[in-house]
C-alpha cells in the first residue's frame, strides 16, 4: 500500500506541527486508509488544529459544481471552516491572523482545470503575504505521474480553471504541483512537502491499494477521472456531460443527438484505447435536466493507450459535425476570476486557448488541432523535471 503524506505524518508523530497553531486546507477525500478524516487524526494525533479551509464543493464534498459556499463551524471540533469557494478564494489576513502554519492535504485528480490546484495556488500566495510555513501533505496523482498530454495554458487564458501554465492532464502529484508552482509562478511560500512513500509514477490509483474517496459529487469513482481530462470539455458547450447521472463524464449526449450515428462516427476513427456506446440516459440536474439525452458512453478497453484530451477535442467536433445547427459552444464562463475572463468562452477556459473552438468552428481536423501539442507536452516533460520527487 502506498503511504500517503497524511500517513507518514501521523506515523511518524507530527513533529513539525507540535507547538504550533495549525490552520488546515482540506476535504472529505483527505483520509487514511482507515477512513479516518484528516482533521479529526490531527486532533486525536494531539495537533493544535485551529481553522480549517474548505475548497469548490466544500470541506464535505458535497456542494455541486460552481456552487458558493459559505463560511460555517465544524459541529464537532467548534472551529471555524473558512470556504474558499464563496465570498473569497483566497485566505485573508484575519482568517490567518492566529495561525502559526497551514498544511495543505487534498486528493487531486491529475487535470489542471480540477480547481483544488487553483486553491492550492492561492493558497501558497496567502501564506507567502502573512510569512506563515505551509505543508503540504502529497497524494498519489490517481491518473498515473507520466502522461502528459495538451496544450499549456496561454497567457491571457488564466482563470480558476486555470491558474498557471500547466498542460491539461500534466502528470504531477500536488506536492510536485507546489514545488514547481513556488518556483515557476514565483511564489516564494515557505514550502514543505511530507512526500509519499512506496508510489511510482507509472501508478494508477487502483493500483494503490488506497480507498478511493469521491472527490467531489461528480468525481464518484475513480474510473472517472480517467476520462475527465476529455469529456469535461464537453461542460464548455450546450452537450450534458453526466452530470444528474450515474455516470458523470462518461457519458455524453442531448436531447437533439442521434446516439447510433454519433457512436458510429467516434468509433470509425479508431481512437486507441476506447470504443463508444450509443446511451441514452435523463440527467436529474444541470444541463438539460428531466430531458432525455442521446450520445455515448466513453468504455476506455486500455488506459495506458487512452489519450482522453484528444478523444475529448474528437468527440465535441463529431456533436458539432453531426448537429450543427443546434451544437453551440457556450459564449461566455463562470470561473473567471475578472468579468474580462468571464466573458470568454468556457471552452477556451477549459482548453487554455481559443485555437482549438475556432479550429472546430472552421471545420479543421482534430489530427491537425492536436498535431502541436507535442511539442508543448514535450518541453514540459523537460521542464516539470526538476520538482519531481518520484521515479
Amino acid at each position: 500500500m502506498v503511504i500517503t503524506g497524511l500517513h507518514r505524518l501521523i506515523r511518524e508523530g507530527a513533529v513539525a506541527l507540535r507547538g504550533r497553531r495549525i490552520g488546515l486546507v482540506t476535504h472529505a477525500a483527505a483520509v487514511l486508509p482507515d477512513l479516518r478524516a484528516a482533521p479529526d487524526v490531527m486532533v486525536e494525533s494531539g495537533i493544535a488544529l485551529r481553522a480549517l479551509f474548505g475548497p469548490e464543493h466544500g470541506l464535505d464534498g458535497a456542494a455541486e459544481d460552481a456552487d458558493p459556499v459559505a463560511h460555517t463551524v465544524h459541529p464537532r471540533l467548534g472551529i471555524p471552516i473558512y470556504s474558499l469557494y464563496g465570498e473569497t478564494r483566497t485566505p485573508t489576513p484575519d482568517m490567518l491572523a492566529d495561525l502559526d502554519a497551514l498544511v495543505f492535504d487534498m486528493q487531486d485528480v491529475g487535470v489542471r482545470f480540477y480547481t483544488y490546484i487553483s486553491t492550492l495556488f492561492h493558497v501558497m500566495r496567502a501564506a507567502s503575504a502573512a510569512g506563515l510555513p505551509l505543508i503540504v501533505l502529497d497524494r498519489p496523482n490517481p491518473i498515473n505521474g507520466v502522461a502528459v498530454e495538451g496544450s499549456t495554458l496561454e497567457a491571457g487564458f488564466e482563470s480558476f480553471v486555470g491558474v498557471a501554465s500547466l498542460p491539461i492532464r500534466h502528470g504531477m502529484t500536488i506536492g510536485e504541483l507546489a514545488r514547481w508552482m513556488n518556483d515557476v509562478c514565483g511564489l516564494r511560500a515557505d514550502l514543505t512537502i511530507v512526500p509519499m512513500a512506496g508510489w511510482r509514477r507509472e501508478m494508477w490509483f487502483d493500483q494503490t491499494g488506497l480507498p478511493w474517496v469521491p472527490t467531489s459529487p461528480a468525481m464518484p469513482q475513480f474510473a472517472t477521472t480517467v476520462v475527465y481530462p476529455g469529456t469535461c470539455l464537453v461542460e464548455g458547450t450546450n452537450l450534458s456531460e453526466g452530470r444528474g447521472t450515474a455516470l458523470p463524464f462518461e457519458v455524453v449526449g442531448a436531447p437533439w443527438l442521434d446516439a447510433h450515428d454519433l457512436a458510429q462516427a467516434l468509433n470509425a476513427l479508431a481512437l486507441p484505447g476506447v470504443r463508444f456506446r450509443p446511451a441514452h440516459f435523463t440527467p436529474a440536474a444541470s444541463k438539460h435536466a428531466g430531458q432525455r439525452c442521446h450520445g455515448v458512453q466513453v468504455h476506455v478497453l486500455a488506459r495506458d493507450s487512452f489519450w482522453p484530451t484528444r478523444v475529448g477535442v474528437h468527440l465535441v467536433a463529431a456533436c458539432r459535425a453531426l448537429a450543427p445547427d443546434r451544437f453551440a459552444f457556450l459564449p461566455a464562463s463562470w470561473e473567471g476570476d475578472t468579468p474580462e475572463e468571464r466573458r470568454r468562452p468556457h471552452f477556451d477556459l477549459l482548453m487554455g486557448n481559443a485555437t482549438v473552438r475556432s479550429g472546430i468552428e472552421a471545420g479543421t481536423a482534430v489530427a491537425d488541432l492536436v498535431a502541436s501539442w507535442r511539442a508543448a507536452e514535450d518541453d514540459f516533460q523537460r521542464q516539470r523535471r526538476p520538482y519531481l520527487l518520484y521515479d
